[in-house]
């Protein structure tokens, strides 16, 4: 049994419904993120989870436990908010010590327990500081000590690095996740950002509306889009309407593009021919001439924007589709406008999804 269950959840505000028939199963010690737009309801079940809102319909266990009849504070979960939401009248000791209190520790424990904490998140030199002497980023550390002190059976995190600076983002997103390892704590992650979520998660569920489009591991999700959605969400895609012209036994499928015909993964039910072709700009290679054998299409740069260790480039093929490419290495940048060059790619990173 999975240990943290969510089976057929939906959530209603009045008329309106935000959930809709949300499942999901978490194993032990997993780091799984929610990853959507804003009102996609991924923080509405987050907080279902945390007790702050009551499904209309279907069940939550963790450890095989029904939650819904319980409170939050009868669940044992640690939660870090976007916002810190510190004391400021509270020294770090005493916000990380917080939760030990109200649960009546002793004294030794608590100190002992604070200690292990804030050397765990390495601040314990600033244990007697205000929360107002401290960066965001010391801050949200302590957001999460305090949390993770009351060794709580999972930790969620709403959008906890958002009110960050993208190298401060960079750096906790990293300490965070060692930390989540290193204790084996199961961890739900709600978050907008893509790169947060690939570089975190054991699992991510990309969500449209409140339901999930799609589950699976970081690679899955970018490599292999199940949606058009997920492949516009999660990354940068070249998305084109095809016909395929001739389906093969290996899953593969010829499809005619820019004058030229490529071959492509195909995830399209038998006898289906029309999809989406799904190819990343950085899985495209530019030259200026391509072997007969490439899967080389040929077009014409007719933008250009150097971006440092890449130039972004958009070619016009010959049927007037327009297409992005990402270059790098050695003289990406090597492309004027005007220039007619060939666009190859491995028929393993082209994918074609249904409509």
């Amino acid at each position: 049994m999975s240990f943290l269950t969510l089976q057929n959840i939906q959530k209603s505000f009045g008329p309106v419904q935000v959930v809709h028939n949300f499942d999901m199963a978490i194993e032990k010690g997993e780091f799984v993120s929610f990853l959507g737009p804003s009102g996609c309801g991924k923080t509405t079940i987050l907080r279902m989870i945390a007790g702050f809102e009551k499904p209309s319909g279907g069940t939550l266990t963790i450890a095989g436990k029904d939650q819904r009849p319980l409170k939050p504070n009868q669940r044992n979960i640690g939660m870090v908010f976007q916002a810190y939401a510190l004391f400021p009248n509270m020294t770090v000791h005493d916000n990380v010590a917080f939760g030990l209190k109200v649960a009546g520790k002793a004294k030794a424990e608590i100190d002992a327990r604070v200690k292990e904490m804030l050397a765990l998140i390495r601040l314990d030199h600033l244990a007697d500081r205000f929360p107002y002497q401290m960066s965001g980023g010391q801050q949200q550390r302590v957001a999460l000590a305090r949390a993770l002190a009351v060794k709580p059976q999972l930790l969620l995190l709403d959008e906890p690095l958002s009110a960050l600076d993208a190298k401060i983002r960079v750096s906790l997103r990293e300490e965070i996740r060692l930390i989540q390892q290193k204790l084996g704590i199961t961890t739900v992650f709600v978050t907008h950002d893509q790169e947060e979520a690939l570089s975190m998660s054991d699992q991510i569920g990309v969500m449209n509306k409140g339901k999930v489009e799609q589950l699976g591991t970081p690679k899955e999700i970018y490599s292999t889009p199940r949606t058009a959605y997920v492949a516009d969400f999660v990354g940068a895609a070249n998305r084109i309407d095809v016909s395929i012209s001739d389906a093969n036994a290996d899953g593969t499928a010829h499809i005619q593009l820019g004058g030229a015909s490529i071959l492509a993964r195909n995830t399209l039910p038998a006898a289906t021919r029309d999809g989406i072709l799904i190819m990343r700009p950085e899985d495209l290679r530019l030259s200026a001439n391509a072997s007969a054998e490439a899967q080389a299409l040929p077009g014409t740069v007719v933008k250009r924007q150097y971006l440092g260790g890449k130039t972004s480039y958009k070619l016009a093929l010959a049927d007037d589709t327009v297409i992005s490419v990402e270059s790098h290495g050695d003289n990406h940048d090597g492309f004027d406008i005007g220039t007619k060059v060939m666009a190859t790619i491995d028929p393993s990173k082209a994918v074609v999804i249904a409509s």
